[in-house]
């Protein structure tokens, strides 16, 4: 008798599919209770069921399980630690902007101080000679002047006496001036002229600028002069004849004498 292979729809069911079906049958028959009658030679020409390769199947599938959720674990810890470690830079980052930013503030709050205090001192006048006094005062008489009359003040120093710029200008004389002797003229800021007579030494140069305190020769005896002082003159231009009250003008400038 000749047996025909099954082909199409009525091929034979596979050995894992075959396996499957068993052990679903199995299954069935333990919960309705059939199981129970059958005989156990039915029961043993059928595969174990550790023999149907399920159990390994599933071992498997949780060991690549685990594997996936430590690779996820990880992956979870690394994206955090990634993050905490961005978030410290941004905060260090904002932290030395910030320490920039104040440093910057500081810096400009302090030039703007120190530009001021210069502004203020380059406004500020100061006497002649600091510690000194008025000797002979404006508009004194006497044959002693050509005038008639004292055009300055003069102020009490011993030859070689510091003489100082009284404000802040610029050179307009430095050299023998006559009846003055050695003098320096100094056109001030504020378009007014400063004049110190019979010097025994003359240190600045016309043209150059100077500032309030800052030294400009020694007091003596030269020109037309009875004992060594320093004569002191304030005017509205540099020509002889310009002049104003020298301590009023000082005052004016908050000069104490």
């Amino acid at each position: 008798m000749a047996f025909t292979r099954a082909t199409g729809k009525h091929r034979r069911p596979s050995r894992i599919q075959r396996g499957t079906a068993r052990a679903a049958g199995v299954a069935a028959l333990t919960t309705t209770g059939v199981v129970g009658s059958l005989a156990a030679p039915a029961l043993a020409a059928e595969p174990a069921a550790a023999q149907t390769g399920l159990t390994p199947v599933i071992t498997m599938g949780d060991a690549v399980a685990d594997r996936i959720d430590a690779q996820a674990a990880a992956q979870h810890e690394a994206a955090r630690e990634a993050a905490e470690a961005a978030a410290r830079k941004a905060a260090e980052e904002a932290a030395r902007e910030k320490a920039a930013e104040e440093a910057a503030k500081a810096r400009a709050e302090k030039e703007r101080a120190a530009r001021e205090a210069e502004r203020k001192r380059l406004n500020t006048f100061v006497s002649p000679i600091p510690g000194s006094y008025v000797s002979t005062g404006y508009k004194a008489g006497g044959a002693v002047w050509s005038s008639g009359s004292h055009t300055g003040v003069d102020f009490h120093a011993a030859s070689g006496t510091p003489v100082q710029s009284v404000g802040t200008g610029t050179v307009v004389e430095a050299g023998w001036g006559g009846a003055y002797g050695n003098q320096v003229v100094i056109k001030m800021n504020d378009g007014t002229y400063t004049q110190y007579g019979h010097l025994s030494s003359i240190g600045v140069s016309v043209g150059q600028q100077v500032t309030p305190g800052q030294q400009i020769g020694h007091s003596g005896a030269t020109g037309n002069v009875t004992g060594a002082h320093l004569h002191f003159e304030a005017r509205t231009s540099a020509e002889y004849g310009s002049d104003i009250d020298p301590v009023a003008y000082l005052r004016a400038h908050g000069v104490n004498l």
